[in-house]
């Protein structure tokens, strides 16, 4: 049975931030259903870094600082921090599978969504699937 709340990835902020990405119209989507359906979107701090640089370098700087107005102001999106007990798993699994082209804030990302139960994933980012989610975004 899937979690009532779905894990958010840099890639979905900056879909949803960047009008002219290929996911734009899916992300602005997807965020409307879950919405609807009174579901939490969890990310982490990393995935907000990693999210607003994107934007920033992507885009601009007036996008970035709306897509974190917008990341502050929603009430549906939980932003966990990456502990230190988070960061030592997270060492541990980008070790394990250093043979994947994980980024380290992939390897966060899948440690917080193991350790909450998460199964599914706002994203882009094939790594999500080959890790083992279900990504509700079609993965690049």
């Amino acid at each position: 049975m899937a979690s009532e709340a779905v894990f958010a990835d840099a890639s979905f902020f900056f879909a949803l931030a960047a009008k002219r990405d290929a996911a734009h119209a899916s992300a602005v989507g997807q965020l409307g259903t879950l919405l609807r359906q009174e579901r939490r979107i969890v990310t982490t701090d990393y995935v907000v870094d990693e999210a607003l640089t994107l934007t920033k370098a992507r885009t601009n700087a007036a996008v970035a600082v709306a897509l974190l107005d917008r990341i502050d102001r929603s009430e549906a999106i939980e932003v966990e921090l990456v502990s230190l007990g988070r960061f030592d798993l997270a060492k541990v699994f980008f070790r394990q599978h250093a043979d994947h082209d994980y980024s380290f804030t992939d390897c966060t990302s899948f440690v917080v969504m193991r350790e909450l139960r998460l199964t599914e994933v706002l994203t882009t980012d094939s790594h999500f699937v080959e890790a083992g989610f279900r990504a509700l975004l079609r993965p690049r």
